[in-house]
């Protein structure tokens, strides 16, 4: 039997078991693309109205370091490209870290890839194998992604270079997610490890693209998620950048395997550090345990999220220079009151990103608790004192805290950028974190979501990520599809005040926090009759 035995049959197993879960990635991927193309085409509908919008983007910073570079803005696929390339990078390389931790590391967890190992399976049968699942997810939203533009009028060029862009950075992070795997006993400190690789080459790129005119332009050079707009799609496209993410990818695999081999199945080459005999006194109630389970993700979110604040505040300093582009555009701005309205307007913008990173990070921490459960811990755990709304309240309540704590990381780390820049710390400062704080309620709306699901329809807690990615799609697609506002108003993060600049009115975030609250009693109550399991 060689070391690759099996991997056919372990291709076909996860397949049949992450159909729903491919074509979920695979649709969200091609039809984000596919709808912003659209809507630029009927937003759009002569190159002079394109390069006016063009000029607009390349005179702003901020706008560079949300969207990334604009190469091209004479075409409908070049405002596609600049406007959503990246953020599709971005998902593919989350689905390519899911998708291959889920089959590796996860599976080594759950004990499940010893009871395969013992039939005829290599050794390297069950990487290899989540590693042709990811990475033939990646080329078919690649190629949906190039067909769709292709049929929507666009350049066949430019189309390809598109799809294999994002593909690309996809297979990078399947590699980078294939030697996280190696090194931790559980499945979520090798996510948790990967995303925050993800996060870190994300502030890498945005960094470099806002500051194109400076010195450190070269830092979008050190991020896959740069590589995809790098290639310059229906720009006289660069095809040799092509090959940078795929030779990464390797690269990672190649590490990930000499790797495999120097482990046992089931361990790290991190082993886990031994705790006492009993347990510190500290330690004897639910809500403890659950600080102790849920501190190591919180504080990598947290350093992420001041990191994200940072990029944004001192990104804010450029906005003004967006005036310049044009007379008319001028005018316009004056009408609205000036250019500290339309700072005001970017940190609306950046703080509903920020929220529904917040928002992210909550469903994670509420879902721990199903995760303890399908591992058995739970049904221990429950064996003692412990009440079922004690261990289920103790996550639901450092989730709804965590996403309190990223809103404060966040604003704390514009305020600093944004007010060291404007010589006033203490004023923008306290203005900011407001201003991120005012996103928590809509950001708690999804945990509550995962909680109800969790209480009353266990095994299909995942489905909360599938809601919290159409809340996503209605905020970024929806004003470019005209959507109208009654379709727009299902995101809870439609209601939330755009701050700082504009009044805030309480009842919209009253009702916000009477609906999380409602939906996570609704799923404790729920848990408290089911059974665990």
């Amino acid at each position: 039997m060689t070391a690759y035995a099996g991997v056919p049959t372990l291709v076909k197993l996860i397949g049949r078991r992450d159909r729903i879960r491919l074509a979920v990635w695979v649709y969200a991927i091609a039809a984000l693309i596919a709808a912003t193309a659209y809507s630029f085409r009927g937003l759009y509908h002569t190159v002079a109205a394109r390069e006016a919008f063009g000029a607009s983007i390349r005179a702003n910073a901020t706008l560079l370091a949300l969207d990334g570079p604009l190469f091209d803005s004479s075409s409908t696929g070049g405002l596609t490209a600049w406007r959503f390339a990246g953020i599709a990078s971005v998902i593919a390389a989350m689905a390519s870290v899911f998708t291959v931790i889920r089959h590796t590391r996860a599976e080594e967890e759950s004990g499940r890839l010893e009871l395969v190992g013992a039939g005829v399976v290599g050794r390297f049968a069950p990487i290899t194998a989540a590693l042709y699942v990811a990475v033939g997810m990646n080329v078919v939203a690649g190629t949906l992604v190039s067909a769709l533009m292709i049929i929507l009028g666009t350049p066949a060029a430019g189309s390809i270079a598109l799809g294999a862009g994002i593909a690309g950075a996809g297979i990078a992070f399947a590699g980078i997610a294939a030697v996280c795997a190696q090194f931790t006993e559980g499945s979520r400190p090798a996510i948790g490890a990967a995303l925050s690789i993800l996060a870190v080459t994300f502030v890498l790129r945005a960094a470099g693209d806002s500051s194109s005119r400076g010195g450190t332009s070269w830092l979008s050079w050190l991020s896959p998620i740069g590589w995809a707009q790098q290639v310059r799609p229906y720009a006289h496209e660069r095809w040799w950048v092509l090959a940078l993410g795929p030779v990464l990818g390797l690269v990672m695999a190649m590490f990930a395997y000499a790797l495999v081999g120097r482990r046992d199945v089931g361990a790290g080459l991190r082993p886990p550090r031994l705790g006492p005999a009993s347990a510190a006194p500290r330690l004897r109630t639910p809500y403890a345990l659950a600080w102790r389970q849920q501190r190591g993700s919180l504080i990598g979110w947290s350093i992420g999220m001041v990191l994200l604040g940072l990029v944004f505040g001192s990104s804010a300093t450029s906005v003004g220079s967006l005036v310049d582009t044009s007379s008319q555009l001028r005018d316009i701005i004056d009408r609205m009151g000036g250019t500290h309205n339309l700072t005001n307007a970017y940190f609306g913008a950046t703080f509903g990103i920020c929220g529904l990173i917040a928002a992210a990070y909550a469903i994670q921490a509420t879902l721990r608790a199903r995760s303890e459960e399908t591992a058995l811990r739970a049904e221990v755990l429950l064996s003692t004192p412990v009440r079922r709304l004690g261990f289920a309240g103790s996550h639901l309540l450092f989730a709804a805290i965590g996403a309190a704590v990223l809103l404060v990381g966040t604003g704390l780390g514009a305020g600093l950028a944004y007010g060291v820049a404007r010589h006033d710390v203490g004023g923008q400062l306290a203005a900011l974190l407001g201003a991120a704080l005012a996103q928590w309620p809509a950001a708690v709306v999804p945990a509550a979501i995962a909680a109800l699901l969790f209480g009353i329809a266990p095994r299909a807690t995942t489905a909360a990520w599938g809601i919290l990615a159409g809340f996503v799609l209605l905020g970024q697609i929806g004003p470019l599809l005209r959507l109208g506002q009654p379709v727009l108003d299902i995101s809870p993060f439609t209601h939330t005040p755009k701050l700082p600049g504009s009044t805030v009115a309480a009842l919209p975030l009253v009702i916000l926090s009477a609906v999380a609250i409602a939906l996570t009693v609704a799923g404790l109550a729920g848990f408290r009759r089911r059974d665990i399991g």
